[in-house]
């Protein structure tokens, strides 16, 4: 799970340089939009946290973690805040004609809220959620834990729409470049900055 984590982090990044070429005066497409939102709501949402809500969070819920509290319940109202900000990103991104001064700011303002969030809930899962489970979890249930999360892709997304996220994934950090400097500036500290408008 840290090694999609270092994927999202680089789409967030890219994400950040989309917002930021628009706060510019640039030029976005809406493909580009959408193909932003397609990555957040498949790999990030559908994959990664439904590999979180559906197995991680269960186990750690049978292990005797409160599900509606605590640590738990942070990361589940933060999943559902950046599913708000990703279904700005795909309503505007599935739009038609060139975008308009209002779709923009909304764009960029939604970037300033995401980018940010997404970068911290990381690094609290990173540096909190995951070694906590890993104390709290029995080696047999982790291990078993790891071949649940591989069954779930398989059964989910299948390896071919798993590949081809990824490939997408590539394609926008290609188009929307983050300067490395900056990207582990964001990764260190959770999200200090977003977008200014």
């Amino acid at each position: 799970m840290m090694e999609e984590h270092e994927l999202i982090v680089q789409v967030l990044a890219s994400l950040q340089m989309l917002a930021e070429t628009l706060n510019e005066g640039g030029p976005v497409s809406r493909p580009e939009l959408a193909d932003f939102g397609r990555f957040f709501a498949e790999f990030a949402d559908r994959c990664h946290h439904g590999k979180e809500e559906d197995r991680l969070f269960r186990a750690m819920v049978a292990s005797g973690f409160p599900p509606e509290s605590g640590p738990i319940g942070v990361m589940l109202s933060e999943h559902e805040a950046g599913r708000q900000e990703v279904r700005v990103l795909r309503a505007i991104g599935g739009g038609s004609g060139p975008l308009s001064s209002e779709e923009t700011a909304a764009i960029i303002d939604c970037a300033a809220q995401f980018v940010p969030l997404l970068y911290g809930h990381i690094q609290k899962e990173n540096n909190i959620l995951y070694p906590m489970a890993q104390r709290a979890l029995p080696p047999a249930e982790l291990a078993r834990l790891d071949q649940s999360c591989a069954d779930f892709d398989r059964q989910v997304l299948g390896p071919e729409e798993l590949s081809r996220l990824k490939d997408l994934a590539a394609s926008l950090v290609r188009r929307f470049p983050a300067d490395p400097a900056e990207l582990a500036a964001h990764a260190s500290c959770g999200g200090c900055s977003s977008v200014s408008h």
